[in-house]
């Protein structure tokens, strides 16, 4: 069962190690990540960086895909963490599992612009959003656990 389903360039740090993790119990974090799959040291990092109680997988994109529709994730409480709006877009049109998407934070670039604290969005990754929106998966905006859920406005 996925117990939530995050957006954050940072993938693995405080707010998710600590308050989600402890909010929501999850007993597996799956990494999907295209660029950390094939690098040996941002794996090792966040490894080191992972709760004790709970497993953690690193896979690219195309894997979590195949992993979680095949069944494989089934017997976990499942976090998923992805850096980006388009592989949370691309990954939530493909698995039938993922019914939202919590932005939770979006680094700024002179591409983007900030629609709320920590969240920051190109024109691309709004149109990714809306349609995902539009497809039926809620899209939210919630840094931790105890601050409110705000839905996402295209």
């Amino acid at each position: 069962m996925i117990v939530l389903f995050r957006v954050d360039h940072r993938l693995l740090h405080g707010q998710v190690i600590f308050s989600w993790t402890s909010a929501l119990k999850p007993d597996c974090i799956l990494v999907a990540n295209d660029d950390v799959a094939s690098d040996e040291l941002r794996k090792t990092t966040l490894r080191l960086s992972k709760p004790n109680d709970v497993k953690l997988v690193i896979k690219n994109i195309d894997d979590s895909i195949a992993a979680i529709n095949g069944g494989k994730t089934d017997k976990y409480h499942l976090m998923i963490v992805v850096s980006n709006v388009a592989d949370a877009t691309r990954m939530a049109l493909a698995v039938e599992q993922i019914a939202a998407i919590d932005l939770g934070g979006t680094k700024p670039t002179d591409e983007t612009k900030q629609i709320a604290k920590s969240i920051n969005l190109t024109d691309e990754d709004i149109a990714l959003l809306k349609n995902a929106q539009d497809q039926g998966i809620e899209v939210y905006i919630q840094g931790v656990p105890s601050d409110k859920k705000v839905p996402f406005l295209a």
